[in-house]
């Protein structure tokens, strides 16, 4: 890997190379994308079916875009049953932390006749886009649809894109069945998400999208965003290590891979305060690249986006980690809490040799969807709060509002809205206007 020494112009160059990863510097695919999208909305179903024909060579009609209860018996009869027994534990992780984020709604009266509140209340619907293809994920199949489950979503859909076979994998299925998905579809790519936000004579519209997916799902997310609500427009997966000479290299480096091998975008950095280490972890990649399975995927994503950063101090570490805010940060430091105090900004927070970032993408419990290309600065992991919304209650008595009649008139006044002023002057005024 490369290694730098850490100044204004490396970082600005860093931060610079880093955007190019984004969703948004994709424009050459919006056409294509939009034109997928208008198809959908307009023809539907045919449209969905051809779609289908075309990108994923599988034939899919009306009667067979839904997948029966027959597929999934066949689905538990494939998988091993110690990873149905590995993908249980998951999701009781998962479903324990999330139980933690609940929301309730709360009134507060009070004697001088007012009353005031929050009701909470979970989406109706919600769709979770599932990727198939080479890879398949039921890590991600869970950590979508768990969330909205606890929230209390009365209808969760998933639609995943199906083999030349007709078929979904058997693990997604699983996934899907143990979370609690109540229908799912075999529609996959943009199209999928058209049918999601518009709806189709078979899939019914929803409240809201989630779910990772290639750059097309990306961008349609992106575009029917205002018809539906999405979780985030999600960028390549990213990991910053922040570590000093007290770090084992051989961890930092296995650590950095393990978000290389996702993607030729993926970004894999180290910051850290001693040049040692920065060497022997550098070293240690190489070792590794030499018996990965993905290693030509690693090595493009490292080529590209992979960084070994040597800082001054701690404090000049720390502040190259908030300006990249990364989607993962583990922390390998002599003191990790007082270092992870100072971290404003990043995804998910990884503290100690012994909590590597695997450990949040499939078993902890904390979600793994995160934001990316540094959105961290303003946004969250997916949560419960994902699939709830809330209204405001307001309830005065005549005896409170009278008491304050007279200054919301003068307010609506000075903004010289009368109407405004008026529908609340002639409840106390026979004149009114």
């Amino acid at each position: 890997m490369r290694i730098q020494y850490l100044d204004s112009n490396t970082k600005q160059n860093l931060l610079e190379n880093l955007l190019k990863r984004s969703p948004n510097q994709y424009g050459e695919y919006e056409k294509a994308v939009s034109e997928i999208l208008n198809r959908v909305k307009e023809e539907g179903d045919s449209a969905l079916f051809a779609y289908t024909e075309k990108f994923d060579q599988a034939h899919i009609d009306a009667e067979g875009i839904q997948v029966t209860e027959e597929e999934i018996k066949e689905a538990y009869e494939a998988v091993k049953p110690e990873l149905l027994e590995i993908i249980r534990k998951a999701l009781r992780n998962i479903e324990d932390y999330h139980k933690k984020q609940r929301q309730y709604s709360w009134f507060d009266s009070k004697p001088d006749g007012t009353m005031l509140g929050q009701k909470v209340t979970p989406l109706q619907r919600v769709g979770v886009y599932v990727p198939g293809g080479k890879a398949v994920y039921p890590s991600s199949v869970l950590m979508n649809i768990v969330p909205a489950k606890v929230a209390g979503v009365e209808e969760i859909v998933m639609v995943t894109p199906p083999g030349r076979d007709g078929k979904v994998t058997a693990n997604t299925l699983v996934a899907a069945k143990e979370a609690g998905a109540d229908v799912i579809y075999k529609v996959g790519g943009a199209q999928a998400i058209g049918a999601l936000a518009y709806g189709t004579e078979s899939i019914p519209k929803v409240d809201k999208i989630v779910g990772p997916g290639n750059i097309y799902v990306a961008l349609a997310k992106k575009a029917v965003y205002g018809h539906v609500s999405i979780d985030a427009v999600a960028g390549p997966s990213e990991i910053l290590v922040i570590a000093d000479e007290t770090a084992n290299p051989r961890f930092v480096a296995a650590d950095l891979l393990s978000q290389a091998e996702h993607d030729e975008l993926a970004s894999s950095i180290l910051v850290t305060t001693s040049e040692t280490l920065a060497h022997e972890v550098s070293r240690e990649v190489d070792l590794f690249l030499k018996k990965l399975s993905r290693r030509e995927i690693i090595e493009k994503s490292l080529e590209q986006y992979g960084y070994i950063l040597v800082a001054d101090s701690m404090e000049e570490a720390i502040a190259v980690a908030n300006d990249i805010a990364s989607e993962h940060l583990e922390i390998l430091t002599k003191e990790p809490y007082d270092v992870m105090m100072k971290i404003r900004n990043a995804g998910a927070i990884f503290i100690g040799e012994y909590s590597s970032e695997p450990l949040g993408d499939y078993y902890a419990g904390p979600n793994h969807v995160l934001p990316t290309n540094g959105t961290a600065r303003f946004f969250s992991p997916l949560s419960v709060d994902d699939f709830i919304k809330k209204s405001s209650i307001i309830a005065y008595s005549k005896a409170a509002l009278e008491a304050v009649h007279e200054d919301i008139e003068r307010f609506a006044n000075a903004e010289q809205l009368t109407a405004h002023a008026n529908s609340i002057k002639v409840r106390f005024s026979q004149e009114g206007l």
